[in-house]
């Protein structure tokens, strides 16, 4: 049942692997999504069937087409249960490639009690279908990036020899993400947080920017609060997805339904009183 279609946005209330069985073969240029793990979470009390979705995602994407699969795991007994591992290695059963394993951390985590350290981080795993079509990555300025370096290599008479480098001016970020997490950071979208677990704004913005163009599809087979539709929103991308629950799709709606509808009221301002109102420096309202 379609719950949501507005701006390139549809969500359907639908079991995960039945909605993807709609969809053509090699149609999605990337996946985006934080499924139920292990049992963190009771989500209402819904399960999903894991392998059957991994192959569903493997036909749907294209070539060359990303999923990013955002887990932990549960300890019990003392132990913590491996599902993440488990379930990458399935991935990689299935053709997927394991382009990169990333990391999630979280800056300030909830303290952890017994004998552990705080449980700081999740996996990000990157899996995609033969090589990724589309790289843009985070870049960061250099620390010395203005500066000429001086290379030493040895000649064909064993001398060492100097020749005077340009350095580069940025550098790709590193692997781990970090995120403060919590009320007014995770998102300031109040009604989000009537879902029991939410992906931070900031990491579904710098995956989707990663790893795909304006135009481009994006899908969450388990779209909870709608954090990845409203980042797809933002910066122009396709989205679809689904969600099982009622009531989440209800928390999607009203979210998506509320920042759209500020958007339009900020561009529809005249332009004396979008100054007045939102001042040049001030950010676009989310």
């Amino acid at each position: 049942m379609l719950k949501y279609n507005r701006n390139d946005i549809t969500l359907h209330l639908q079991d995960c692997v039945e909605w993807m069985q709609s969809l053509d073969d090699e149609s999605v240029d990337m996946t985006l999504t934080s499924p139920p793990y292990d049992n963190i979470r009771d989500y209402n009390g819904y399960r999903f069937d894991f392998e059957t979705t991994v192959k569903e995602l493997f036909r749907i994407t294209k070539n060359g087409g990303i999923v990013i699969w955002n887990v932990a795991d549960q300890t019990i007994h003392g132990s913590e249960t491996g599902t993440s591992m488990k379930q990458a290695l399935y991935f990689m059963q299935c053709g997927f490639k394991l382009h990169d394993t990333m990391i999630y951390l979280k800056k300030n985590p909830m303290p952890t009690g017994g004998k552990r350290y705080h449980q700081a981080w999740e996996y990000i795993f990157c899996f995609s279908k033969n090589t990724p079509k589309t790289f843009n990555p985070i870049m960061v300025e250099c620390k010395y990036g203005n500066l000429n370096a001086n290379q030493k290599y040895r000649g064909t008479d064993g001398k060492k020899n100097y020749k005077v480098t340009k350095r580069n001016s940025h550098s790709k970020v590193k692997n781990v993400f970090e995120y403060v997490i919590g009320g007014g950071h995770t998102t300031r979208d109040k009604i989000a947080f009537d879902h029991p677990a939410l992906m931070p704004e900031k990491l579904a913005e710098d995956q989707i920017k990663t790893w795909t163009n304006p135009g481009d599809l994006v899908i969450d087979p388990f779209a909870g609060s709608g954090t990845t539709a409203k980042m797809c929103l933002i910066h122009e991308r396709k989205f679809s997805g689904c969600e099982i629950s009622e009531e989440y799709c209800e928390i999607f709606s009203e979210r998506l339904s509320i920042y759209t509808n500020s958007l339009m009221e900020y561009l529809s301002m005249p332009p004396s009183k979008l100054a007045q109102e939102h001042p040049i420096d001030s950010p676009l309202p989310l």
